[in-house]
């Protein structure tokens, strides 16, 4: 019998939304990067509890991974789950870890179970106050290759839920905790283990900064009305040369969004673990007006994503295959000892207000900051660790 060259039949196979020769188990590439993951935040508008979560399914690496953390303060608790895509390849769970779409593009739930790893569990449904909105799309080449291509979507709302923590149960309600989530596909930056037979070029050169934040935000005016800002905007610079990117809008519950074209940042980070302290952000809309935005840091709390394995933790990474069935997990009591800090890298989930005087709105949400490299006017020195 001749050989088949097509990849194996499963439940999504009955629907009618094939896009390429092939079923649903295989993507339109053979890269070992490729990665389809949904990431989510729901946090206390008082910034005194947040819970991060992310799910990623790598096809060309029969691997189906997630992370489930609870930040209180410095303090952060986190289980990591991975298994066999092969063993369950429709179902998104991951042994304790739990990602369920209840309403598309509207309301979905990620939860994790109690475990025998740490002292946390929990179950929030997400509810979009605004539709989805697609960013621009990440295209990034390292040397000769394309080292990312990739789509996203985010979208700003409300919590709903309970979660536990050393026994401790808190009820979680939209009235006082506001959610984000994102959901992106594409070949990905960072996933397996670093290759060893190819030039290192993942690493800034002496004398070159790096900036970023990623935030949305969930705002509400004094009547009650409520919109959502998306801050996204990286920033390369040198002696002689800067280059900036800048995805950024005023999304409103009607599903239009006014675009921020440009921000200028004007923000703080303290020098011993580059966490971001605050500051404003100055956004020029399409007409050229001006819109100030404030960030205001919350305290603490914030959910380190290298624990979930974001740029690595220990030697491992997102994707890894780490066996049919793998559990783990660990507390940090500092996070923002610099030592930890390195360990666990720069970005996090840091929980912010957010004051938009313009559009007349207060919000909350999570600012994802990293400064690398030198940054002379904010005190940072030429350090490259992200």
């Amino acid at each position: 019998m001749a050989h088949n060259p097509i990849g194996p039949l499963g439940a999504a196979d009955e629907g009618f939304t094939h896009q390429v020769a092939d079923t649903f188990a295989v993507v339109g590439t053979s890269d070992p990067a490729w990665t389809e993951k949904v990431c989510a935040m729901a946090m206390a508008r008082d910034g005194s509890l947040q819970i991060g979560f992310g799910l990623g399914r790598y096809p060309n690496r029969n691997v189906l991974d997630a992370y489930a953390a609870v930040s209180q303060g410095t303090q952060q608790t986190t289980v990591r789950s991975s298994r066999s895509l092969s063993s369950d390849p429709e179902s998104t769970s991951v042994g304790p870890i739990r990602y369920q779409v209840l309403e598309p593009l509207q309301q979905v739930r990620f939860s994790l179970e109690a475990n025998e790893v740490q002292p946390i569990s929990f179950e929030i449904t997400f509810d979009g106050i605004v539709p989805p909105q697609l960013e621009e799309r990440t295209h990034m080449r390292d040397q000769y290759r394309v080292s990312a291509d990739l789509v996203r979507y985010h979208q700003t709302g409300v919590a709903t839920g309970w979660v536990q923590l050393d026994g401790q149960r808190t009820e979680v309600n939209p009235d006082s905790w506001v959610c984000t989530r994102d959901h992106s596909w594409g070949v990905r930056y960072d996933v397996g283990p670093p290759t060893v037979d190819r030039a290192d070029s993942t690493a800034f050169p002496a004398g070159v900064g790096f900036m970023m934040i990623w935030c949305p935000a969930l705002m509400e005016r004094p009547d009650g009305s409520r919109y959502a800002l998306h801050l996204h905007f990286t920033l390369v610079q040198m002696p002689g040369f800067a280059q900036k990117t800048v995805t950024a809008g005023v999304e409103h519950v009607d599903g239009s969004v006014d675009p921020i074209v440009d921000l200028q940042p004007d923000l703080q980070f303290d020098p011993e673990n580059r966490r971001l302290l605050g500051g404003t952000v100055m956004g020029t809309m399409q007409d050229g007006s001006q819109r100030p935005i404030q960030i205001e840091v919350l305290g603490d709390t914030g959910v380190q994503l290298g624990a979930g394995l974001y740029f690595g933790l220990d030697g491992h990474h997102h994707g890894e295959w780490r066996g049919e069935f793998h559990l783990d997990g660990e507390r940090f009591e500092d996070c923002s000892d610099p030592q930890t800090a390195r360990r666990l890298h720069q970005i996090r989930d840091t929980a912010v207000r957010v004051i938009d005087p313009v559009g007349g709105g207060v919000g909350w949400g999570n600012c994802q900051p990293i400064a690398a490299g030198p940054w002379p006017e904010l005190g940072l020195a030429d350090d490259p660790w992200m």
